[in-house]
């Protein structure tokens, strides 16, 4: 597993599982000719998009980034549709750390379709129980009252199954909050109306993780915004004015969708100048 200190705080990637989807919806009205020159494709035209939890460890306590894939709630349908051809291994992942999900104290939800949501909730018996049943999970309240009343649109990704078993552990937020100091969540709208991202600031070191306003290092033109948008006007304002933020106080950007990166560093002329790479296999 990768890792990445940052200064209070430490980032290791765990496995969360991994979706292909169609590249095209990724990239919105990007034509194919651009983006594949980033980011690579198959030949069903789908990109590989990982979604791979962060642990996030600050003055003791242990943080997850989003929830990976999920393992056991899937059917077949839903794997072949949605490219999982790995579940998530988050517990074993954890264990390796010498952890377990019991040890985890707060969630950090960006948003909550499905594919950052799916591994709040696990099987036991005929039942779904809380994966992390010790942890807070904090998600914005727009996002919170989209995931347990969706409209026509958005009720393909947000699954009762996901939130019913713990909604006793959420809290949620308007604009802002503080985790620990230095640690911040942010509504920012745009990708779901309820998407946020997470800020780190630690004296001259941070990191921004911008969830899926920018999921992969190939989206980082501000205009590259995906077709799953809610309201794509505001994702590209959002990204851009985030973006420069980041630019500024040299950030790491980190991710949880990037199959190629797990954190980049950018220079003055915003090109790469460090990072993180995934290690790389074939399924």
């Amino acid at each position: 597993m990768k890792t990445l200190s940052i200064g209070r705080a430490k980032l290791t990637w765990l496995n969360g599982g991994v979706t292909h989807m169609d590249g095209g919806a990724m990239f919105g009205v990007v034509p194919k000719p651009l983006w594949s020159k980033k980011y690579p494709h198959n030949d069903r035209n789908q990109i590989e998009l990982r979604c791979d939890s962060i642990l996030v460890q600050i003055d003791g306590k242990n943080f997850l980034i989003d929830s990976g894939i999920g393992k056991g709630k899937l059917n077949d349908k839903s794997k072949r549709n949605f490219g999982v051809f790995e579940e998530s291994k988050v517990d074993e992942s954890l264990e390796t750390l010498g952890l377990s999900a019991d040890d985890i104290d707060a969630m950090l939800m960006t948003h909550l379709h499905f594919d950052h949501a799916n591994g709040l909730t696990k099987p036991e018996g005929d039942d779904l129980v809380s994966a992390f049943p010790n942890a807070t999970i904090f998600t914005s309240q727009v996002e919170w009252d989209e995931m347990r009343e969706p409209n026509i649109r958005s009720k393909n990704t947000y699954w009762k199954e996901n939130w019913e078993p713990v909604q006793h552990q959420v809290k949620t937020f308007d604009e802002s909050i503080e985790i620990v100091p230095g640690l911040t969540m942010h509504h920012t709208s745009g990708h779901s109306d309820g998407h946020s991202v997470i800020k780190f600031v630690d004296g001259d070191e941070s990191f921004i993780h911008m969830a899926d306003l920018m999921p992969t290092h190939a989206h980082q033109n501000p205009l590259w915004v995906l077709a799953y948008d809610d309201y794509p006007v505001t994702s590209v304002q959002e990204k851009k004015a985030l973006q420069d933020e980041a630019y500024a106080k040299n950030s790491w950007f980190v991710f949880y969708h990037d199959a190629y990166y797990r954190a980049v560093q950018f220079n003055d002329d915003k090109e790469i100048e460090k990072s993180i790479e995934r290690e790389r296999y074939e399924y």
